[in-house]
């Protein structure tokens, strides 16, 4: 990841300018032209710090995209190696997407002290010892989560001859009900009520404002037991959907 260093740098500033100055933008004209200083729960400065959180969590959350190499390895014939391994090809390839995030979380360091020392926290944030403690776990099982749910979209290449754009569809999806693209307070009530009993909340909404102390104890714990439940659901569906793959697979690859 790191052979290609001007590659690797440029794509992360580009990205995370690109994911902070459109929704800056756009925020400002709207609270420009709304008489409400606070909109879904936010100032203008909370909104435009939850964007810079929400990225910067999310490329931890989402990881390095190792998880979309499932489907090549498939196509390629490259799976017929991994049969051979003594551990289980899921759990090896999560061992290798932990291992590739490490570029990602010296990037996510060096981004965040930057925005820290150039950013006043705002009013209305609180970030606190143990909201940084509580934001570490939930973004540890928003990780697991999402290459929980790319797993099984990846393992359709048994059958598809292309996934990509299920992954695209996978993507869209989970940024805007997780709250990447839009807070979750500013859908209707009813929506987030229903979005709280699925796994979205979980990947960006919920760290963020686990980090800012927004989410109490309670809150807290009943959403990490739903994301751990969503874990345990996705993972045995997962498994299911490649043991039944596995029956035809042929290792030819393309």
């Amino acid at each position: 990841m790191m052979s290609y260093r001007v590659d690797f740098w440029l794509n992360s500033v580009v990205g995370l300018v690109g994911g902070i100055l459109i929704p800056y933008f756009m925020w400002k004209a709207i609270f420009g032209t709304s008489t409400e200083s606070v909109i879904g729960g936010y100032t203008f400065a909370g909104m435009l710090l939850y964007y810079i959180l929400a990225v910067l969590l999310g490329r931890i959350i989402q990881g390095p995209d190792l998880v979309l190499t499932l489907a090549n390895d498939i196509y390629q014939g490259e799976l017929s190696r991994y049969l051979l391994y003594p551990a289980g090809y899921a759990p090896f390839k999560y061992a290798q997407h932990l291992g590739a995030m490490v570029p990602g979380l010296v990037q996510v360091t060096l981004f965040g002290t930057i925005f820290a020392l150039l950013l006043p926290i705002p009013s209305d944030f609180t970030v606190t010892p143990a909201s940084i403690l509580a934001c570490i776990v939930t973004v540890a099982i928003g990780n697991l989560l999402y290459f929980l749910m790319a797993y099984p979209i990846q393992a359709l290449a048994f059958w598809a001859d292309n996934v990509w754009s299920l992954t695209v569809l996978l993507r869209f999806g989970v940024s805007l009900l997780g709250g990447l693209f839009l807070p979750l307070s500013l859908f209707p009530e009813w929506a987030q009520s229903v979005l709280r009993y699925s796994p979205f909340p979980y990947l960006f909404w919920f760290p963020v404002n686990t980090l800012i102390d927004r989410v109490p104890f309670k809150e807290w714990l009943a959403g990490v037991t739903t994301a751990l439940a969503w874990c345990v659901v996705l993972a045995l569906f997962g498994r299911f959907v490649w043991r039944r793959g596995e029956l035809s697979y042929s290792g030819v690859g393309i």
